[in-house]
């Protein structure tokens, strides 16, 4: 079982943002350990601005893994990356999962990155 550490604070909706997709993604199962930084000056100094702070047993920090693309990144790395999730994931991000109308395309608007851009 794999062992991982999340520096994170209460109410932090980037953080369950990033507990939500580690649940999708990672094929493998794991431990995930929260770490409260509010309790300690040091944490909150050094993880302050940048939680989520993904760690894994080797002490490799992932921060800003409730980005998609950094999360699935890291995870493929150390070969957890559940492929077929991954796929489905980029798919429903670029609209490909919906059918045209059903995304309310409008007429000349592109889409990039799961936004759109008119003209």
């Amino acid at each position: 079982m794999i062992r991982l550490r999340l520096y994170t604070t209460l109410g932090c909706h980037l953080c369950e943002q990033l507990e939500a997709l580690l649940a999708t993604l990672c094929a493998e199962p794991y431990r995930l350990e929260r770490v409260e930084i509010s309790d300690d000056d040091a944490l909150v100094e050094r993880y302050g601005v940048r939680i989520p702070v993904l760690v894994d047993e080797a002490g490799q920090e992932l921060d800003r893994g409730m980005e998609p693309e950094r999360l699935a990144a890291w995870l493929a790395a150390r070969g957890w990356r559940d492929e077929s999730a991954w796929q489905a994931l980029q798919r429903q991000l670029s609209g490909e999962a919906m059918p045209e109308a059903a995304r309310g395309e409008a007429k000349g608007a592109t889409l990039r990155g799961g936004r759109r851009y008119l003209g």
